[in-house]
């Protein structure tokens, strides 16, 4: 027993609670002092047991719930509450893309002291078996002689869940994980492969086994077996991204996804970035187009560009566009994708976008147009940078709305630019995750 035990320190109470965090708990304050509750919601009188104490708040779990709010539904997934795949099923889905809004606002006032004068709609869509990307941790159980693989553990991060579906998974796979399980226990090497890594296109389902020694003549037909059972392309890998090969040694086929409305395809390979969600995928680029406002005489720059995903739908309504992304491998795919598509009027550089040593002058002057859709770790370095006199109109895609509200602070107070308008993106239906579109006009 431990010593916060022993202090009693997780016993359990009643709490009212207030509002919901940014992670998605409910927060209570009991005698002056912040609680986090996980799995409760605003409105409800629940029963908690505290499982961490700190200085400044308390963490706990809903033991019983006395008075549910209106927004609670039954959670769909039978591994909900165990996988951390997921954190919000037992919240209604207009719940969940309202309060994501909220939080997207509230940072933006917090952080950068700003607000958009519109807020457009929110881009949703099927909310179950949406994910087409997605990394899955494999550990071999010596003590249960059981291989687990799925997400990882919601209260223990360091713990592979125990599942044998995932709802939120693309079918092809989600509905597979217990086969996929009982494979690997097949394989001689199964306490060897710690990872497995999900990429489906238009046309096929890929799964790239990594694995840390040989697998045996019997894997490899046991694996090619099961690959053409399941229709799952099956690959192998044993060292860094390079060294990906088919079952056979051959190198791997490219897959696709299509942007029908710009009659642009995207080809990638299994291993490279692309948006998880490819229905919202295909809403968020028609919106980041029609943002853009684009003629003829328009000259865009994209700053990280990746595959060309907005880069290419920019050119077909452009003059000229220049996609601009730090990864050679994905410069090259962007290249490609020109020429598979028909479009000269596009170009593509290979630079470190967070390098100290970038030319800016070789990405100022000519454009009068910019969209950026950086990482986490958001855009402070361009947009502080960057020569953006005439640049006239901004669009920013977001997937962090700390640096979004950071940066629109800067691009408001420091650039000249009125904040015109936001909306959120449901890339990740079910869990906290947080997408959004901002315009900005000088």
């Amino acid at each position: 027993m431990s010593n916060l035990q022993k202090n009693n320190q997780f016993s359990t109470e009643d709490v009212q609670i207030e509002s919901l965090s940014h992670e998605g708990r409910g927060v209570a304050r009991i005698n002056g002092k912040t609680v986090f509750v996980s799995g409760a919601l605003p409105g409800e009188s629940v029963a908690i047991n505290y499982t961490r104490r700190k200085p400044k708040f308390d963490e706990a779990e809903v033991q019983e719930i006395k008075q549910p709010s209106p927004n609670r539904v039954e959670a769909a997934c039978n591994h909900f509450g165990l996988c951390g795949g997921c954190s919000l099923q037992h919240v209604d889905s207009d719940y969940q893309i309202a309060h994501k809004q909220a939080v997207v606002l509230e940072q933006l006032s917090h952080i950068g002291n700003v607000q958009p004068q519109k807020i457009i709609s929110p881009i949703t869509g099927n909310i179950w078996a949406y994910r087409f990307k997605a990394r899955l941790g494999v550990k071999y159980v010596a003590k249960k002689n059981k291989v687990l693989v799925g997400f990882r553990e919601r209260k223990n991060p360091s713990f592979i869940a125990d599942i044998d579906e995932c709802l939120v998974l693309d079918s092809s796979i989600g509905k597979r994980i217990a086969e996929l399980k009982l494979l690997i226990d097949s394989l001689s090497i199964r306490s060897k492969i710690p990872q497995l890594e999900v990429a489906i296109g238009e046309s096929e389902s890929v799964i790239i086994l990594r694995h840390l020694e040989n697998l045996s003549t019997e894997d490899i037909a046991l694996l090619d077996a099961y690959s053409i059972d399941s229709g799952i392309v099956i690959l192998l890998q044993g060292g860094n991204i390079n060294s990906v090969t088919t079952l056979h040694g051959s190198k791997p086929n490219f897959l696709d996804y299509n942007l029908p409305i710009e009659d642009i395809r995207i080809q990638f390979s299994p291993m490279d970035f692309t948006q998880v969600n490819p229905e919202i995928n295909q809403k968020m680029v028609e919106k980041v187009v029609e943002f853009l406002e684009l003629h003829n005489r328009d000259t865009v720059l994209d700053l990280f560009c990746g595959l060309g995903n907005f880069t290419l739908p920019i050119a077909r309504h452009s003059h000229f566009v220049t996609g601009v992304e730090g990864a050679q491998r994905q410069v090259d795919g962007a290249i490609k994708n020109a020429e598979v598509n028909g479009i000269s009027n596009a170009e593509f550089k290979c630079i470190d976008l967070y390098s100290d040593n970038i030319d800016y002058a070789q990405l100022s002057g000519k454009y009068n147009k910019l969209l950026l859709d950086p990482p986490r770790s958001g855009a402070k370095e361009v947009i502080s940078s960057l020569n953006m006199d005439k640049i006239q109109k901004l669009v920013y895609v977001s997937c962090n709305p700390a640096t979004l509200a950071r940066d629109a602070g800067i691009l408001v107070k420091e650039k000249g630019y009125m904040f015109k308008m936001l909306g959120v993106i449901d890339m990740f239906p079910h869990t906290s995750h947080v997408e959004s579109v901002a315009v900005f006009d000088k």
